[in-house]
């Protein structure tokens, strides 16, 4: 195949694939938010990337069998109108690189951190579903039994016994819940407020099944938030100490934490932004750093860096997190289901004779993926402070990224 006629399928795979509107439908101190309100005034403004930018230069780690100068080529010209910042770790047997641009925030253009902490969004439901299956193997969990068994009074007669493995890959039939409005003005004049994940799954209940289990598969976050709630019942702790001591520590992902209703991203952390057009047209930049996560949960309210989804990446694929047997469910999509591309808690990308397993995330102002090939030859993790993060359209920076990891 020609090289340009390989890049443009790529490019067309990887936006089917990673396009993250509804996929998620998706850190070291920055001060507490000043209100609470719940009004829906203006967002405040901020300044606009520069018309000429002027990006931190990527910095670069050696890589054998990699093309170092079209991945370093991915991340020029940050910040721009796409992206602020981004973080990239290329690794495998193939080799290895890491590369870091843009800027830390707008207003000081002071160089991107490279370790910092971000929003991980729907990545997180990789350690959910890693902690699910670890309880399988514990056998406190049965996959083949259905969630109405673990948490009685959730699903009404309406619904059909929907076993734990149908939550883990989206063939439920659990129709999505409530959020705190439909548009960015709507939710950014929320995001401070607390909409909790009993009151999210409460919500998508009263709505009925979309469908009968295991007849369709349609990815949807409610799904991880009922096993969240599954993984409470059944332990009798929280969500974020049980995804701690059965994933994050095992996997070494000591900056790695689930805040809660804390609208903070705590530690060292990049700004995230979102463009917002204005009456003029002209277009502003709205810092969306801060923002309460808690309906997200253990679909998506995790904050981690690139190195701690580096090490989830390779250490659950060397079995070293859920055993294998219980690990084969991650790398099984479901059978008979037209167009079914998510198994438990990855999703399989197919690219000239190569298979990826591959998570992506999406919160405003920032963008996330974990990729890999089963045996490891080839990792990509990026985080990418994306300006229009929810948009249905893959991020160009983040496009270009990927197109480059994987070239």
């Amino acid at each position: 195949m020609h090289a340009r006629r390989r890049t443009t399928v790529l490019a067309a795979s990887l936006v089917a694939a990673l396009a993250a509107g509804p996929l998620a439908a998706p850190a070291f101190a920055t001060p507490a938010p000043t209100s609470a309100s719940n009004s829906a005034s203006a967002p405040p403004s901020t300044p606009a990337p520069p018309s000429t930018p002027a990006s931190a230069p990527a910095s670069a780690h050696p890589a054998n069998g990699l093309d170092v100068d079209v991945l370093t080529a991915a991340l020029a010209g940050l910040p721009d109108q796409d992206a602020t910042a981004a973080l990239v770790r290329v690794g495998g047997t193939d080799g290895a690189w890491r590369g870091s641009a843009g800027v830390h925030d707008l207003t000081s253009a002071a160089p991107a951190d490279p370790d910092a902490r971000f929003r991980a969004g729907s990545t997180t439901k990789v350690v959910t579903a890693a902690a699910v299956l670890r309880l399988a193997a514990e056998r406190r969990i049965d996959l083949n039994k259905p969630v109405q068994r673990y948490l009685p009074g959730l699903l009404d007669g309406k619904f059909q016994p929907i076993t734990v493995r149908q939550l883990l890959n989206h063939t439920s039939g659990i129709q999505p819940g409530d959020g705190l409005g439909d548009s960015f003005e709507e939710v950014y004049a929320h995001r401070f407020d607390t909409l909790t994940p009993q009151q999210v799954a409460a919500s998508a209940a009263a709505k009925g099944p979309e469908f009968d289990p295991g007849q369709k598969q349609h990815y949807l976050n409610i799904n991880y938030t009922i096993l969240g709630l599954l993984i409470e019942k059944v332990t009798g702790r929280s969500y974020a100490s049980e995804a701690t001591r059965l994933v994050l520590r095992p996997a070494g992902m000591r900056a790695t934490y689930f805040p809660g209703a804390d609208p903070r991203i705590i530690g060292p952390h990049n700004h995230g932004y979102q463009a917002v057009r204005r009456a003029d047209g002209t277009t502003e930049f709205v810092d969306v750093t801060e923002w309460n996560q808690a309906d997200r949960f253990a679909a998506g309210d995790m904050i981690s860096t690139t190195a701690d989804l580096e090490r989830l990446l390779t250490t659950l694929f060397r079995g070293r997190i859920v055993p294998r047997p219980q690990l084969r469910e991650m790398f099984t999509v479901p059978a008979g289901i037209d167009g079914a591309s998510y198994s438990a808690g990855l999703q399989r990308f197919a690219y000239e004779g190569k298979v990826y397993w591959l998570k992506s995330g999406a919160r405003y102002g920032y963008s996330a993926l974990i990729a890999g090939t089963r045996d490891l030859s080839r990792t990509l993790v990026y985080s990418v402070n994306s300006t229009d993060a929810k948009s249905e359209a893959m991020n160009p920076v983040a496009q270009r990224i990927a197109m480059a990891a994987l070239k």
